[in-house]
């Protein structure tokens, strides 16, 4: 009999609760989707902006190039062209990477909090079941 009281059926789950937590579980995912879309979106958009930029410049840069007529002036030309673009690439690419990691960093936010949570609400239901 002594033997029998010392062992303890496993208790069940409170299956409400693991029911919300998967509920509480998709959700963040679900949300860190989003989040990771709209800055895919807005990486994108960006890219479009700074690509029909840098077309409208280079038409432009071409068409004030045809006219230069003293070789010097136009190689002295092309140089501060090439420099200018050069910056201007540089800049953008450091902004989509920045986009990039914002988005990242947001989604990744999201996912990291409910994981906290989930561990949280794992010790609350094993001290419930242990008590």
């Amino acid at each position: 009999m002594r033997m029998l009281s010392d062992f303890r059926l496993p208790v069940m789950p409170d299956v409400e609760a693991l029911a919300a937590a998967q509920r509480r579980n998709f959700e963040a995912l679900s949300a860190a989707n989003k989040v990771a879309l709209e800055g895919a979106q807005a990486v994108a958009r960006r890219h479009m902006e700074i690509l029909q930029s840098s077309m409208a410049e280079m038409t432009q840069a071409m068409q004030g190039l045809s006219g230069e007529a003293d070789p010097q002036a136009k190689a002295a030309r092309q140089a501060e062209m090439v420099k200018a673009t050069y910056g201007r690439a540089v800049s953008n690419m450091q902004e989509i990477a920045d986009l990039i990691q914002k988005s990242n960093a947001e989604a990744l936010s999201l996912l990291n909090r409910r994981f906290a949570e989930a561990m949280d609400e794992v010790k609350s239901l094993m001290a419930k079941s242990s008590g």
